[in-house]
């Protein structure tokens, strides 16, 4: 028999829509983040906002910075500080990669949701870029015209 909560599903804390009208995603994968206890209550709670995150390399490690965690009202004086920079939690393999492609084809990587695996609060990153104006209008009708075929093949049924 198994622990109870082993399967379950993943439950999303936070989400950054912006981040996939701003963006085009080429590549996501998941990490760890390193907490403090507040910061997990205060997730908890899903009193955090994405405005402008983004995960950068200081020296051979991957922080995300931006990333805003109210502070937890009971903590008092032992709570967080609400922006400041946590460390994202990936093997060496993974983290060498990612620099590979931030630094040599000019990719920016940002977080696409916060979200409980199993016990463990993890990051959905997402290695992105820009888009432009255009691509942003072409995106949106795209997103239309399928809802719109979604729609008559409903009605007709």
């Amino acid at each position: 028999m198994s622990k109870p909560g082993r399967n379950a599903e993943r439950v999303v804390l936070a989400e950054n829509r912006k981040a996939r009208h701003e963006y085009e995603i080429l590549e996501e994968l998941e990490a760890g983040i390193e907490l403090v206890g507040s910061e997990v209550k205060a997730l908890r709670a899903r009193t955090v906002q994405f405005a402008d995150a983004w995960a950068e390399f200081r020296g051979d490690q991957l922080f995300l910075v931006g990333l805003h965690i109210a502070e937890y009202r009971q903590a008092n004086q032992f709570s967080h500080e609400p922006t400041r920079p946590r460390r994202l939690l990936l093997h060496r393999h993974e983290l060498d990669r990612l620099r590979g492609k931030v630094e040599q084809l000019g990719l920016t990587l940002v977080p696409l949701d916060i979200h409980v695996s199993e016990r463990w609060i993890k990051v959905r990153l997402g290695l992105v870029r820009g888009r432009k104006t255009h691509d942003k209008r072409h995106a949106i009708r795209d997103r239309e015209v399928r809802r719109e075929m979604d729609r008559a093949i409903k009605d007709h049924r």
